[in-house]
């Protein structure tokens, strides 16, 4: 399993380096954010850890670089910029999670897992639907009547639980324990700012529009017409 770590300062670096290396897993380095952008549109990685600041492109600009060549693979902020503003810029740029320095290491870990357990897991195919909305789990492709729509990892897998539990009301909790899968600050907008982007994407320039909030319970995929 082959990492993309985009980290400017060596010994950081190197500190992610060894301990995702003991864990099995296979790092790649990069120290600049133009460098680091290059390899992530050229090879195959199940994960990028991105610094935010970066000498000769920030972390923002190689995410939204990233994700304007339709590359699905997850993206993990890691950073020393923990206002809510920077954590929603991140976000908003196509990251999947963002981890605000110092952090533990085994916390690193469980998002790692968190973020690369589906793109591991063997499954056959299987297309999920609701109205013309269609997911297929293999392929990682959605489309709303007949339109492709481009998602990030997180996206795609918000969605894919929203889809599996269609027309049943999910709360902001099931959603952090079963998309999320580690431990989350249930204070946080992070939820809600991620089902937005989902109705930009799905819902928007559509109709029906599906993805419907009930205040104080949560959020419902369901096919009906808002008044």
């Amino acid at each position: 399993m082959k990492i993309l770590l985009i980290e400017d300062e060596p010994k950081v670096s190197a500190f992610i380096k060894k301990g995702l290396e003991e864990q099995m897993y296979e790092v790649e380095q990069a120290y600049d954010g133009f460098y680091g952008a290059k390899l992530a549109m050229e090879n195959d990685y199940v994960l990028v850890i991105l610094d935010v600041i970066l000498p000769r492109m920030n972390g923002v600009e190689v995410c939204k670089l990233i994700r304007q060549q339709n590359l699905t693979v997850p993206i993990l902020m890691l950073t020393a910029l923990g206002s809510t503003d920077d954590k929603i810029l991140g976000l908003d740029s196509g990251a999947d999670d963002y981890l605000v320095k110092p952090f533990e290491f085994q916390e690193l870990l469980a998002r790692i897992r968190a973020l690369t357990r589906r793109s591991q897991e063997s499954v056959g195919t299987e297309v999920l639907k609701i109205a013309d909305l269609e997911l297929d789990v293999q392929k990682k492709t959605v489309f709303r009547n007949g339109t492709p729509v481009s998602l990030t990892a997180r996206e795609f897998a918000l969605l894919q639980y929203l889809l599996r539990n269609k027309e049943r009301v999910v709360s902001r909790v099931d959603i952090i324990e079963q998309v999320w899968e580690t431990s989350f600050d249930t204070g946080s907008n992070v939820i809600d700012v991620y089902i937005n982007f989902l109705r930009k994407k799905i819902d928007k320039d559509f109709s029906p529009k599906l993805i419907h909030t009930l205040v104080g319970m949560g959020y419902v995929l369901k096919e009906m017409e808002e008044k």
